[in-house]
């Protein structure tokens, strides 16, 4: 991940390509053999979405702050993950833990999220014009994203209203 930021602020945009690339495959084939071979665990299950969120973060941030995405999308993406985090850790603070499981939607929102950041990586790291394809993915990003927060946010207000009526 610091390199892939490093590579963004230095300009080597298809170093920070590369890069990305690379965390994206090591990470598939690590959730691969981690469920192939059984050899999951509750740390992990914290773990990898944490790692995948912080690097989509700072690649999201690294984006913005050098001008290759706009500011708008960068503060609802960055904005959608700490209110996840700070609605699991609330729950958790006032003794009602949140189980942590990803939805349909936030699925899809990741995959979205990735493919715009290795299209805008790709297209500044080898000099290809694909502008139509950037309006797309930014749409579908900024779509998912906010239905992403509708459904975590709808899922938290049903988890506390169950911890605080009981069943």
């Amino acid at each position: 991940m610091p390199f892939v930021v490093w590579a963004i602020a230095s300009g080597a945009m298809w170093i920070a390509f590369v890069l990305f690339l690379a965390a994206g495959a090591s990470d598939a084939v690590d959730g691969f053999l981690a469920k192939r071979f059984h050899m999951t665990s509750e740390l992990g299950s914290y773990l990898d979405p944490l790692a995948d969120k912080a690097l989509i973060v700072s690649i999201y941030l690294s984006l913005g702050i050098n001008g290759f995405i706009p500011g708008w999308l960068v503060i609802l993406v960055v904005s959608r993950d700490i209110l996840i985090v700070g609605g699991i850790l609330l729950a958790w603070l006032i003794g009602s833990p949140l189980k942590i499981r990803p939805l349909v939607v936030s699925k899809l929102n990741t995959v979205a999220q990735i493919l715009f950041a290795c299209v805008v990586l790709g297209s500044l790291g080898f000099a290809i014009q694909v502008d139509t394809l950037k309006l797309v993915l930014m749409g579908l990003v900024a779509a998912l994203t906010l239905l992403s927060v509708g459904a975590y946010v709808a899922e938290w207000v049903r988890h506390m209203n169950s911890a605080t009526t009981g069943p």
